[in-house]
């Protein structure tokens, strides 16, 4: 990988964590707890206790994520980074600039 591929890969990392936070900081809101007297009916509440639920997996999944992209900013500088950890082969800039917290190949990933 060139220098100049690891600088896209680093501003992209960047710019996904910056928005996950921002994704976190949204969900947190919406996964808060629903109060009785907010209901206008007892349909509207099951569907606020439906939807908080689909938040909090949304919730989950972007810290997940968040991990994940601070891992590849931790290992960016390293040799190996944009290696596919299975097969070692190089992955497309393309895919990492798409997926920055991907550690595999296209082909490995589809395994």
């Amino acid at each position: 990988m060139t220098k100049q591929d690891r600088n896209k890969a680093k501003v992209s990392i960047k710019k996904s964590i910056e928005e996950t936070h921002k994704d976190i900081s949204k969900l947190k809101e919406l996964t808060k707890p629903i109060s009785p007297e907010n209901a206008i009916g007892r349909v509207s509440r099951m569907d606020a206790i439906n939807n908080k639920g689909v938040n909090e997996v949304a919730l989950r999944n972007a810290i997940n994520k968040l991990a994940l992209l601070e891992s590849a900013l931790q290992r960016i500088g390293h040799e190996d980074f944009g290696l596919c950890i299975r097969c070692k082969n190089e992955i497309p800039i393309a895919r990492i600039l798409l997926m920055p917290q991907s550690n595999r190949c296209v082909h490995c990933a589809a395994r």
